[in-house]
């Protein structure tokens, strides 16, 4: 399918966050000096700003042993939605996460086994996703490598998602997670911005505003993995939140619960005065969309409710959550 050109008024990248640490260990070849310092947890961000953008842009975060690859073109080369997105007036901001793609995580630890300084039970836990069990997890199917007969993702090109996938770090990672601390410097940096996410990074945004609420402006979680427990409903109120699923959840005995728990959560912020939605694409007529719907072939129809709603809730009421008098007057009360 043919589109307009695409028309940017700036784009590029840089990164937030990161710390740096003194090591020993840093290489195992004798041409590299061991010893040095390094920047770890920072956050890899690429940015593509359209002309006439509208007030905030939408910061998009992936999920478990994916990169911001995830929100780009499709796997059957249809537009992701992270250009979608800018072509609806919307700046992006595309994250790896801290310890993955283009953040780059620390070795150090790896290197003190093979040298003989620390215990081979101290190597960081790494681990990568198959293709048959992130089958089921997607919920592309009941079981690989059959789809379920309505699935919405483009199963004839699956390989092409496999490519995308990643060996993950996360359980390795400090506690709590760097990307979050990360994400809380990107939305003060933008001054206002809608945090996306998706599965593993689901409860990030939250865990960014309860860390500080200046600059989260919206929250969108896309099939989060974790919400909010109810009794922390109340100190979200003021930013607006969208919760998004797709379809076969009830069939997934991993995803039922958390579809659940999210549900009550909007609904404990709901009755706390916040302005919440919680969007079950079945429950308004729209069937087969899996765990990866940004990829899906519906995959448009998708953000346009997005869109929608981020117009209606963050674009047209200002963001109460970004707005650092807003911030001032609530801590004055």
């Amino acid at each position: 399918m043919q589109h307009k050109p695409l028309v940017l008024a700036d784009e590029g990248s840089f990164f937030v966050g990161g710390r740096e640490v003194a090591s020993e260990t840093l290489s195992l070849t004798p041409k590299y000096d061991p010893h040095g310092t390094v920047t770890v947890d920072q956050m890899y961000v690429q940015y593509q700003i359209p002309e006439h953008a509208k007030r905030y842009g939408i910061t998009l975060i992936h999920g478990c042993c994916l990169t911001g690859k995830t929100w780009e073109t499709t796997p059957d080369g249809r537009m992701g939605w992270s250009q979608y997105f800018v072509r609806n007036g919307y700046a992006t901001y595309t994250i790896d996460q801290a310890g993955r793609g283009r953040s780059a995580t620390d070795i150090s630890a790896i290197n003190a086994v093979h040298l003989g300084k620390t215990a081979s039970d101290t190597l960081p836990a790494v681990f990568a996703a198959g293709h048959e069990a992130a089958w089921t997890i997607f919920r592309f199917g009941p079981k690989y490598p059959e789809a379920y007969k309505d699935s919405q993702f483009p199963v004839q090109a699956q390989a092409a998602l496999w490519q995308q996938m990643v060996p993950d770090w996360l359980t390795s990672l400090p506690t709590p997670n760097p990307t979050v601390a990360d994400l809380s410097q990107l939305a003060i940096k933008l001054k206002g911005t809608v945090l996306m996410s998706h599965s593993q990074s689901g409860i990030y945004p939250f865990q960014t505003a309860a860390l500080n609420k200046l600059g989260v402006a919206g929250i969108v979680a896309v099939e989060p993995g974790e919400c909010p427990k109810v009794d922390e409903a109340r100190a979200l109120v003021g930013i607006p939140i969208l919760v998004v699923y797709g379809d076969h959840v009830q069939e997934s005995s991993r995803w039922a619960p958390r579809f659940k728990a999210c549900q009550d959560f909007i609904t404990a912020f709901k009755t706390a005065g916040g302005t919440g939605e919680f969007l079950s694409l079945p429950a308004i007529g729209i069937h087969g969309n899996s765990h990866m719907m940004m990829q899906d072939k519906n995959n448009l129809q998708i953000a346009d409710l997005i869109l929608d709603w981020i117009d209606r809730n963050v674009e047209r009421t200002g963001g109460t959550a970004a707005s650092a008098s807003h911030l001032r007057k609530s801590a004055a009360k």
